[in-house]
């Protein structure tokens, strides 16, 4: 499916690729809209009214922002967070896609939407960050992934070739945003959330495990550590 030959860097995201979206889904469409009206002692139409707004904010850098989310409700969104923060966890064979990588050399960056706060909260658990050379926020350039004006900053903190560079993404709307900016190598990700069905997504290839896209010797190499 992807000739290495041809890749001199990797693009990854975070939240539904290379960790479960699970938490996140988790999070902002149960756990902070209930916290949400325990905390203010409102009724259960707050919970919901809450639900439809984060969905609304979907795709903006706002919704990415544990910081707005803190100051528009009045609760400390991390604090929250930290309340289920067992439930961040790393997708199937994430960790054996990234020990390749690190052998194979390519450039290796997150991009992703999560900010900051996010990072600071989720790095630590997983230990992903062990495994990259760099690691890009939308907050960092201050759009989200789904405008041209993020490729563009990541390009200019980053240089890339988008003809010689993969990114994988769960996100249809992103990865459209990236092969509009000329990145040629794109997969998305069939099952982000390991606890809701899988997806199509049109147009992208999609992966089930990170295995699919490995050279036959790191396969076999893989096969053979788990057997032993």
């Amino acid at each position: 499916m992807i000739d290495w030959r041809a890749i001199d860097t990797v693009l990854l995201d975070m939240d539904g690729t290379l960790l479960d979206l699970h938490f996140d889904s988790h999070f902002w469409l149960e756990h902070l809209p209930r916290r949400y009206v325990e905390l203010h002692k409102l009724d259960d139409t707050h919970r919901l009214a809450l639900c439809e707004r984060i969905v609304g904010e979907q795709g903006t850098l706002s919704w990415y922002s544990l910081g707005y989310w803190s100051q528009e409700l009045d609760v400390d969104v991390v604090a929250l967070k930290r309340e289920v923060q067992h439930l961040i966890s790393v997708r199937s064979d994430a960790l054996d896609f990234l020990q390749w990588l690190k052998s194979a050399h390519p450039r290796v960056v997150l991009a992703t939407n999560a900010d900051r706060a996010s990072l600071a909260l989720k790095l630590p658990l997983t230990g992903i960050d062990e495994y990259l050379d760099a690691i890009v926020s939308s907050e960092d350039l201050g759009v989200p992934k789904e405008e041209q004006a993020f490729w563009v900053g990541l390009s200019e903190r980053e240089p890339f070739d988008p003809e010689r560079t993969l990114f994988v993404d769960d996100n249809p709307r992103v990865l459209a945003s990236a092969r509009e900016y000329g990145i040629r190598h794109l997969l998305g990700i069939h099952q982000p959330d390991s606890q809701r069905p899988g997806r199509v997504l049109e147009g992208f290839t999609t992966l089930e495990r990170f295995a699919e896209i490995l050279p036959s010797t790191a396969q076999d190499a893989r096969e053979e550590s788990d057997r032993g």
